[in-house]
């Protein structure tokens, strides 16, 4: 996931057309809210929250204040397949009992917009299949969305309210700083997951913090393994110094000299601002033997250009790029054709993810602008969901706990097994750009 700075560099110029905001005070608009409607039990800030229970005698049936609910008598996993099925049209007897309640802080800013929009507008929709199918375990599924507008402050004020809403775990966004934030507000008494970061740091058990999704070091090695086994035994690299897009590249070469690759040179670039590789080009030209891959976590119209530059050079040199090329529109713009890029998860026509996405599209009218953290805004609830099962329980620690110790989900993007750390082994994909759209070029467990 790209850095908080450079992302609004990226955003300010209108490279992601999935999430900017166009406010006059440079505040987002929130041009895709999560649904609210009553009937789903979703929630947003501005929408009226659930009325707590009366202070008086538990009705018949009922625990007492802060006592355990018994363990269900079964643990079976929720039915992922019969959720991604339902009707909203013709839904069953709605859920009883106390509602699981889930929070996302979502950042609805320029900053993460990209990724928090379609992610908990997918979140609420989630939400509602599963109450349309009987809940979990017969419990309402209830989600509470707010926007921490991008702002650490805000985010830790937004984590209090929730935890103050008897949430049970909270969905975070996707930068290291906001749920640096949060993280200080649940002080590892409720579990954090974030949604889309690939942050190595954020995935730390010991504060019920966890990822969704691989890590830059999962997709690094991924990538480093894959041009291993496409016999590409010669690489240049471009970085810069710092998280992500300097980190991703130092663990490519490391991975790829220790399976038997060569990196020939590593050439600086600006992330967002870079648009005349020529000077690079003109060195990677003067190098004997020639390249045979390009590696980097290239913004997708600044791999578009390099791509083009080189092929000007005479280069023929494959490129292979991070999960940036998704989050920064790769599939909307030209010159990328062949291009091979990292990936959360792939569209399979008949896999869930497009099964959900187009459920989606056809109960809402309108189609959800990223894919892959649509379907991770999923799995991240299964996975709270299977933890909830698991232990009959809405503690948060005790959840927590259990989505740790969890030896896998089988969720939209593959089985998330935490298996005792902070991270899913969730596979990394390699996708290649054919005909302008993903082509499945390999599959990597890259375990951690």
């Amino acid at each position: 996931m790209l850095n908080k700075r450079l992302l609004a560099i990226v955003l300010s110029l209108c490279l992601i057309a999935a999430a900017c905001g166009n406010d006059d005070d440079g505040t987002a608009a929130v041009t895709a809210p999560a649904p609210t409607a009553a009937s789903t039990s979703s929630s947003t800030e501005d929408a009226p929250q659930q009325a707590e229970p009366d202070d008086g005698e538990p009705e018949p049936g009922e625990a007492e204040p802060g006592e355990a609910e018994p363990a269900p008598a079964s643990s079976a996993p929720l039915d992922v397949d019969a959720v991604l099925a339902a009707d909203l049209s013709a839904c069953g007897p709605a859920p009883t009992g106390e509602a699981l309640k889930i929070g996302y802080a979502a950042d609805f800013s320029e900053l993460g917009g990209f990724v928090d929009i379609p992610g908990s507008s997918a979140a609420a929709y989630f939400a509602e299949l599963v109450n349309c199918v009987g809940g979990i375990d017969g419990r309402p599924l209830e989600l509470v969305v707010r926007d921490i507008e991008g702002d650490p402050e805000t985010a830790g004020r937004v984590a209090q309210e929730l935890l103050d809403d008897g949430v049970t775990a909270i969905l975070g966004p996707a930068f290291f700083d906001v749920n640096q934030a949060i993280l200080q507000v649940t002080a590892g008494h409720t579990p954090l997951i974030s949604v889309s970061s690939t942050e190595p740091l954020l995935a730390d058990p010991t504060q019920l913090s966890l990822l969704a999704s691989f890590t830059d070091t999962a997709q690094a090695k991924a990538a480093a393994q894959f041009a291993v086994d496409q016999g590409w035994r010669t690489a240049a690299t471009f970085s810069v110094p710092g998280p992500y897009f300097g980190y991703l590249v130092e663990v490519f070469t490391e991975e790829y000299e220790a399976l038997g690759g060569e990196v020939l040179g590593d050439y600086p670039f600006v992330p967002a601002e870079t648009t005349d590789f020529s000077a690079q080009v003109n060195e990677i030209a003067a190098l004997d033997p020639q390249p045979d891959v390009i590696y980097s976590a290239l913004l997708a119209f600044q791999a578009a250009i390099l791509g083009g530059q080189l092929d000007e050079a005479g280069i023929d040199a494959e490129m292979l790029v991070a999960d940036a090329f998704t989050a920064t529109g790769g599939y909307f713009i030209d010159g990328v054709e062949g291009f091979f890029h990292t990936s959360h998860t792939f569209p399979a026509p008949d896999g869930r993810m497009v099964r959900f996405l187009n459920s989606y599209e056809q109960a809402k009218g309108t189609a959800l602008e990223s894919d892959s953290y649509a379907a991770l805004a999923a799995d991240a609830i299964l996975v709270i969901a299977q933890a909830v099962i698991d232990t009959g329980s809405l503690d948060p620690a005790t959840v927590g706990e259990a989505m740790i110790a969890g030896t896998g989900v089988d969720g939209l993007t593959g089985v998330l097994a935490y298996n005792g750390g902070g991270t899913p082994n969730t596979p990394v994909y390699v996708h290649q750009v054919v005909d302008g759209g993903p082509s499945l070029a390999a599959v990597y467990e890259v375990f951690e």
